[in-house]
């Protein structure tokens, strides 16, 4: 029986055919390469921001912005937005949004702080935060991805909800926190080695954040969902059951945000959050997460943080009027995203 002669026999391909190249050693220059190099370009041109605005600190100020207490008091102000930033940045990976961030955790923490839940002491404010922050996630998932809402629209309406129930449950008012279990994280003789509770706990979720993100099967299936929701889909991915866990994570931060503003200020209030969307928004965009979804980095989201966190504790210092830090603030995002463009470009090459 005679054997069919293959395509390398006759002297060439099959028509239509992708050639393989020959075996050996080639150079490795494609995605898998140069996406590692851009990411760490990025968290350069940051760190170079951020010594930056460091420097520019320690001129203007040096005694007040060189204290220890005052880095202390800008990591701790980071902790806050820190976690929330992280829930955003996993939302914005996967092509979504949620402008309802800063509302939730004004609801988790005025709901926490009232006299009822109080009597519960430490465990039963914690658990009230981090409970309202996943409910008020759980209903955006549920929105979003089961009742196919823009996620623009659906956390715009959360972000309303929330705020009018937060001043519902306040009637405008201060709560104030008694429980002294609570208020002592907040306090210097909670702080191990120098470091406050606030910030290790924000170590801790970025941490988490960061393993998720880049070591999982989660990690990898929201980057997917992000890039090509469609070929994810025929890939096998739930794309809607995904997107229900990726708002349910954006709201367990927010809670647990929500309970480190109740230790940090010792009260909750409606105001609560205030912008917190935008600056996380912004954050994640200047750290290299892609607003369009498919690419993500929990690193430098931490360091947008930061660098966002030190222009307004700067410009505190030397008593600028609010007007100007947010000129400022708009002008240093474009700069923080040219630099980062243009070191991409060359990185690249």
């Amino acid at each position: 029986m005679t054997q069919p002669v293959s395509s390398a026999q006759q002297g060439g391909p099959d028509k239509g055919a992708v050639p393989v190249p020959a075996a050996g050693p080639r150079k490795q220059d494609g995605p898998s390469r140069t996406f590692g190099l851009r990411l760490d370009v990025r968290n350069l041109s940051l760190l170079g921001v951020l010594a930056a605005l460091i420097v520019v600190g320690g001129f203007t100020e040096p005694d007040a912005f060189l204290d220890t207490g005052n880095l202390q008091l800008i990591l701790t102000q980071s902790s806050v937005i820190g976690v929330v930033t992280v829930g955003m940045t996993f939302v914005i990976t996967s092509g979504g949004i949620d402008l309802s961030v800063g509302a939730m955790v004004a609801l988790a923490s005025v709901w926490a702080t009232t006299l009822a839940t109080q009597e519960y002491g430490f465990a039963g404010i914690l658990f009230t935060a981090v409970i309202v922050g996943l409910g008020a996630g759980l209903v955006n998932g549920v929105l979003i991805a089961y009742g196919r809402m823009v996620p623009f629209i659906a956390t715009l309406a959360m972000l309303a909800s929330a705020r009018g129930l937060a001043l519902q449950i306040t009637d405008g008012k201060t709560q104030i926190v008694t429980v002294k279990s609570v208020l002592d994280l907040g306090l210097p003789d909670s702080y191990v080695l120098g470091i406050p509770p606030l910030v290790m706990m924000f170590a801790a979720v970025t941490v988490i954040g960061w393993l998720v993100l880049n070591r999982t099967t989660f990690g990898r299936r929201t980057v997917a969902v992000g890039g090509n929701a469609e070929a994810a889909r025929l890939a096998g991915i739930d794309v809607r059951r995904q997107r229900l866990y990726l708002y349910l994570l954006s709201g367990l931060c927010c809670g647990i945000a929500a309970f480190m503003l109740i230790v940090l200020s010792g009260s909750g209030q409606n105001t609560n959050g205030n912008l917190y969307e935008l600056d996380a928004i912004a954050a994640a965009i200047i750290g290299g997460t892609l607003l369009s979804g498919g690419r993500g980095t929990i690193v430098g989201s931490v360091l947008g943080v930061l660098v966002f966190t030190t222009i307004t504790n700067i410009f505190a210092l030397n008593n600028l009027q609010s007007d100007v830090q947010q000129i400022a603030k708009g002008a240093i995002i474009v700069a923080a995203v040219l630099v980062q463009r243009r070191a991409s470009a060359h990185g690249e090459t």
